[in-house]
């Protein structure tokens, strides 16, 4: 059964802000319980849940506020954005109120509330949602810049169906402004190289970062969102990310906060790609006396060239795997996934549609599940997708058995 002393020596070292047991979101857990039963609360449901024991256990809504359009094909071609690259090209090709009009079809069907409903039966308890910076329209430069308008709406409707669930959310700067890495659609655009890292963009980054702050802390839509990252995947090499961005976006926040008059006890946590990301150590620019920092790295073993090809090399891996070697804590991964290399994930030995293959994903998703949560815990990418491949959809997965609806099975398999 695991344990919880390691947790507990974790939250003993940080000071203020909230955590989910903080508001009891995942149950009354104990060391020794089987099952717990939640009374439910105002605008929480009565369920019971499974004994996370405080960790995180999580989906992110992949191509939801951001399109990527290789998971996504058939709605990307379905909505007249086949054969563009990104969000930006779409929104020049059909121009901007139909871009409007057709992204909103979009966001509104995307994820629903019977998504929110189902990830709560699979055992997940938080969710990740990766957002633009252009859901703030007002930072957006609208004579060169062109992204779909009208987002925030559908953003507040899944906080507050998450919240009525009882999940535990994760708001990420996932396109930053200029682009934090190039030719990504994550960023929303296709971008030829990474605008992100000066002066100019990084103030745009502050307000949004401040108005996401605000609208976590005064609408009640937002009430479980208790994890802002300042950016994801940032690319290395440039090292004002750590000596100017990541100081001043922790800062600013903390203003936005300190302005609002809310006590430190219900501060968000600021959350940044771990050193083991590779774009610089955090704790460098982190100003000191800093509370309620959080990190996050992303672990695709997929393209991790040092993992033996074979299933026994990637569960042998991700059983000593080790993705706080930096000592960046509390860390969550906010990122994996159950896909292997590919020049060979058609192969016999790890095709998606092969039955005889499950018995092995099961038990590298356990492998994933035992390692990640010897830290805070883990976001699996993502929710859904449109490939036929479960090894990038959890609820593709549940549904044919690889992964168990009672996650804590994962402990009893034996793996490792």
């Amino acid at each position: 059964m695991l344990r919880i002393s390691f947790l507990l020596a974790i939250l003993a070292a940080v000071t203020q802000a909230w955590l989910p047991q903080d508001r009891n979101l995942f149950g009354n857990e104990t060391q020794d319980a089987v099952s717990q039963t939640v009374v439910a609360d105002i605008g929480r449901r009565a369920q019971n849940w499974l004994p996370a024991r405080g960790k995180i256990r999580g989906v992110n809504l992949g191509a939801f506020l951001i399109i990527e359009p290789w998971m996504a094909n058939a709605e990307w071609s379905s909505m007249g954005c086949g054969g563009t690259n990104s969000e930006f090209d779409c929104v020049m090709r059909l121009g901007q109120a139909e871009a409007d009009r057709r992204f909103q079809a979009h966001w509104a069907s995307w994820i629903t509330e019977n998504d929110i409903a189902a990830m709560s039966n699979y055992g997940i308890n938080t969710i990740r949602i990766p957002v633009g910076y252009w859901i703030m329209e007002s930072i957006v430069y609208r004579d060169s810049e062109h992204f779909p308008r009208g987002g925030l709406p559908y953003l507040e409707r899944v906080c507050n169906w998450a919240s009525n669930y009882g999940f535990y959310i994760i708001i990420d700067l996932h396109g930053a402004p200029g682009a934090q890495v190039p030719q990504q659609p994550f960023t929303g655009q296709f971008a030829p190289s990474a605008g992100f890292y000066q002066g100019y963009q990084y103030d745009r980054a502050y307000k949004f970062l401040e108005f996401m702050t605000n609208l976590i802390h005064t609408n009640n839509a937002y009430r479980n969102v208790g994890m802002l990252e300042v950016v994801n995947e940032p690319e290395g090499g440039h090292p004002n990310l750590v000596s100017e961005f990541y100081p001043n976006a922790y800062n600013r926040i903390r203003q936005r906060e300190q302005a609002l008059g809310v006590t430190s006890n219900n501060y968000v946590h600021v959350q940044f790609m771990s050193r083991n990301w590779g774009a610089g150590d955090p704790k460098a620019g982190i100003p000191g006396g800093a509370t309620a920092v959080a990190f996050d790295n992303h672990r695709y073993l997929k393209w991790d060239p040092s993992v033996p090809v074979s299933q026994t090399g990637y569960i042998s891996t991700s059983c000593r795997d080790n993705v706080a070697s930096d000592n960046q804590l509390p860390l969550i991964v906010g990122e994996w996934s159950l896909s292997v290399k590919t020049e060979v994930e058609h192969n016999a030995e790890f095709q998606e549609g092969n039955n005889a293959n499950y018995g092995f994903y099961r038990k590298w998703w356990a492998a994933q599940v035992i390692a990640y949560e010897k830290q805070w815990g883990w976001v699996f990418w993502s929710w859904k997708a449109q490939l036929n491949d479960f090894r990038w959809s959890y609820k593709e997965a549940v549904e044919k058995g690889v992964i168990p609806k009672n996650v804590d099975e994962a402990f009893g398999m034996g793996v490792c």
